[in-house]
């Protein structure tokens, strides 16, 4: 049986987490969701035990034991959904920066599409950023022209966050061996796969800036993401990838 899983990661959510899980669960499609909560303070996965009362059968929480980045958080979650057999599995913010209601475009291009990864795509049709700032958005938008420079890869938004993708696709990619955390996990899932010679499809979407809570953006993310890149393309020049 067909099962779609999203994995939300989060870190101090306690504003968003609530309206975001009943938001997926207000959608006429049926999706279940995976939070994954590195031991947030603020009681981001009280809340979430407090809503498994309500989606008991939907709602799943996973805590880890300190904030250990995106990435990895992401990764833990791919490999709780492979034990549990979905077939489609999704990435999203919990921040609604990336709109519930593209869940089921993301679904339709996999699974009607014939893609085996569908990623929400700021830039497919232009730039579709919401309340970002001139110089934030030529930063991410950027970033994408140097990594399709780097790379080869035709995807206009390489750092995009919101994917769903096919259990294919992370059952061949070694998650072990993925330790970046921010922009460069995503640029390295997509990387990976691209080398893999898996089918990616960009749905436009359009991202709105979260408007409660704090970004998680930093400095040594950015870093990460310009070296990370240069190391990936090293690495599958000399087939290490």
């Amino acid at each position: 049986m067909e099962q779609r899983i999203i994995i939300i990661p989060t870190y101090n959510e306690i504003e968003n987490i609530e309206a975001i899980i009943r938001a997926v669960f207000a959608l006429s499609m049926p999706f279940h969701v995976l939070i994954v909560d590195d031991n947030s303070p603020d009681g981001t996965a009280d809340k979430v035990r407090e809503l498994q009362g309500e989606f008991s059968s939907q709602l799943f929480l996973e805590v880890r034991t300190k904030k250990a980045g995106l990435g990895t958080a992401y990764v833990h979650g791919f490999q709780w959904a492979l034990r549990q057999q979905y077939t489609f599995i999704f990435e999203m913010d919990a921040d609604f920066s990336h709109n519930p209601e593209d869940l089921p475009r993301l679904w339709e291009a996999c699974a009607v599409g014939g893609a085996d990864i569908a990623v929400g795509s700021r830039y497919v049709t232009g730039v579709n950023v919401v309340n970002w700032p001139l110089s934030r958005v030529l930063l991410s938008y950027f970033a994408s022209v140097y990594v399709r420079l780097i790379t080869g890869m035709k995807i206009m938004d390489t750092t995009a966050g919101y994917v769903c993708y096919r259990r294919k696709v992370l059952e061949t990619i070694p998650l072990h061996a993925i330790k970046f955390v921010g922009y460069a996990f995503q640029i390295e899932m997509k990387y990976r796969a691209w080398a893999k010679r898996f089918i990616i499809k960009e749905v436009p979407v359009i991202f709105t800036d979260r408007t409660k809570g704090q970004s998680k953006m930093s400095g040594s993310i950015i870093k990460e993401a310009v070296f990370g890149v240069l190391s990936l393309r090293i690495k599958k020049l000399f087939n290490q990838l």
